[in-house]
Order: structure tokens, then C-alpha cells, then sequence
């Protein structure tokens, strides 16, 4: 029986002044383990998803607290049948999760952790705003009950969401979550940064929730979005039914793929309309790319992302 494939989620927010010089070490060390994905190297941290056998993740971490800077470095786990990812990349970047806002630095100031096991009790307190730290396309398909969605594009967007809705003097406790935790420990030290005063974010974010709460007593609402090929996961980490919108990124379900709009790797009901005559003849250019790697079973990209050419 084959060994199902491991699906690594980690980061650390930790000063790393030779992050540069980490990266040719790092991919190595990903390369020699057969461990495909992303991981982004920063001077605030680390941050990305990896999948391989058990054997290389394991190898990977190992490698990665051989580093007393990223000993307790954090990550939780899901499987899958299949490599969801097709390439091994490290990446230099200013920031590992970009907020865009100056000084913001979780190494310096952060919000309260709260476990798991902890998070019902803290959002079922009518006195706790709770926010949805992540995009529109991702809270769209599943969140807490009751929950706050900024209907945000990009993380950058969050802080003038939160100058325009919310005020420190009137509210007085704020809990965010995310997919993994990486988000919205940065939203934390951000909100601290504009005067509130109890903040506080889900440990481990939606996935760690998933690990350790029971699905009867859970009070998450539909799938979770994963950042690579299956698209979203269950409560019980199992791969959901919805796919992706191989030229905006967007999820889509049946109903989106029954869509007179939808044509595969092109378009979909959530993008059909603002896509230029330019970026529609890229984006048919690359599905046929990507069919013909299919079809000699070469690895091949994702899709194509019209808003990054915008």
C-alpha cells in the first residue's frame, strides 16, 4: 500500500539576519529529500507548505532545529493521496507575509495565543469581536460562526479595513484566526500597534483547530482553503470537493464549473468579466501548456493568475 504524501504548514516569526545566505542551504536540504513546495525566507522568519514521504518531511525539520533560531519552529500536518505540489522553491522576500505596514514585528509584540481546545469558549463571548484575518475567496467557502469577514483581496488591505470599522476605545476584545496561525499572529501585533489592548488569535490557526477539536463539538462552518492542489480540506483534514479557477485562484464548486463562464484554466463565474481580451489569450496559451505537461506527465504550474499581470 502506498505511503500517503505528508503536507507540511510551518513558520516562525524570528529574526534571521543571514537569510539570504540560507536559502541555496535550504532548497539543498529540500532538494536531497525529495520535499516539494514553497518555503519564503525573510529577515522576520520563515514561512511556506511542503509535502513529501514521511521520511523527508521529517528529514526537512530535522534540518531546520539543527538552527537554534527555528528549534520550536511551528507546523501541523494533513495527507494526501497525491504531490500536490509539481516544484521545490525558496524564495527571498521582504516580508513572509506581507501586511505592507512599517515596524509591525510579531518579534517584538504579539497578541495572546489561545488553544484550541480554548477558542469556543472565547468566541461564544458576546463582548469578543471576532475577525476572519484571511481573503474574500477564502472566507467565502468556510468560517466560525459568526465571524467578521473584511472582504479583503489581499492581507494588505486588512489595516484600512480596521481604521474604518473598528475603534480601540469601544472595542475592548478582538480574537482573529487563520489558516495556519501566520496571519493573524502579524494582524495581532499590528492591532497592539493601534491600541488594542486584549487581542488575541487562534494557535496553530483553522488546521490546528481541525487536529485537536471534535468535529460535534467544532463551531467552524464549511471547508478550509489550503494553498496547493486540494484546494480545501474538511473538518477532518480530508480533501474537500470544491477545485480551483486555474486563472483567477479562486475556489469553485459544481455549480461554478456548470457555469456558462466557466472555461477550464481561462475562466469562471468569479472572473469572467474583468479579464482584458490580452489576459483571456494568455491565460488559453498556458491551459494548453499545461494540458500538454499533463499529457507527457511533466510537472507543470498551477495556473495562471490574471491579477498579478493586472
Amino acid at each position: 500500500m502506498t505511503q500517503p504524501i505528508v503536507v507540511a504548514a510551518l513558520y516562525k516569526f524570528v529574526t534571521l539576519e543571514d537569510y539570504v545566505e540560507l536559502r541555496e542551504p535550504l532548497l539543498k536540504a529540500m532538494l536531497d529529500n525529495g520535499v516539494k513546495g514553497t518555503l519564503l525566507l525573510a529577515n522576520e522568519g520563515i514561512n511556506g507548505t511542503v509535502s513529501a514521504t514521511r521520511e523527508g518531511i521529517d528529514a526537512l525539520l530535522s534540518w531546520l532545529r539543527n538552527d537554534p533560531r527555528l528549534v520550536d519552529v511551528d507546523h501541523k500536518e494533513s495527507y494526501c493521496d497525491e504531490q500536490p505540489f509539481y516544484r521545490t522553491k525558496v524564495k527571498l522576500k521582504k516580508e513572509i507575509v506581507t501586511l505592507g505596514v512599517p515596524g509591525v514585528d510579531p518579534n517584538k509584540a504579539v497578541g495572546t495565543y489561545v488553544d484550541p481546545k480554548d477558542w469556543n469558549a472565547l468566541i461564544s463571548d458576546p463582548e469578543v469581536l471576532l475577525i476572519d484575518t484571511r481573503n474574500d475567496y477564502e472566507v467565502a467557502i468556510g468560517t466560525f460562526k459568526g465571524a467578521i469577514d473584511p472582504k479583503t483581496e489581499t492581507f494588505r488591505e486588512f489595516p484600512d479595513y480596521i481604521k474604518a470599522h473598528f475603534d480601540p476605545s469601544k472595542h475592548k476584545k478582538v480574537a482573529m484566526f487563520c489558516t495556519g496561525g501566520i496571519r493573524c499572529e502579524k494582524a495581532s501585533s499590528y492591532m497592539l500597534g493601534e491600541g488594542y489592548e486584549a487581542v488575541y488569535h487562534l494557535k496553530g490557526g483553522i488546521l490546528k483547530y481541525f487536529e485537536e477539536v471534535a468535529q460535534e463539538e467544532s463551531l467552524w462552518d464549511g471547508d478550509c482553503f489550503v494553498f496547493d492542489n486540494r484546494v480545501t480540506v474538511r473538518h477532518d483534514l480530508s480533501e474537500g470537493e470544491y477545485d480551483q479557477c486555474h486563472a483567477c485562484r479562486h475556489p469553485i464548486d459544481v455549480k461554478d464549473r456548470e457555469s456558462e463562464h466557466y472555461s477550464p484554466g481561462v475562466s469562471c463565474p468569479h472572473c469572467w468579466d474583468s479579464l482584458s481580451e490580452k489576459t483571456r489569450r494568455s491565460a488559453i496559451d498556458r491551459q494548453k501548456q499545461i494540458e500538454l505537461a499533463k499529457a507527457r506527465n511533466q510537472p507543470h504550474p498551477i495556473g495562471f493568475n490574471y491579477k498579478a499581470e493586472a
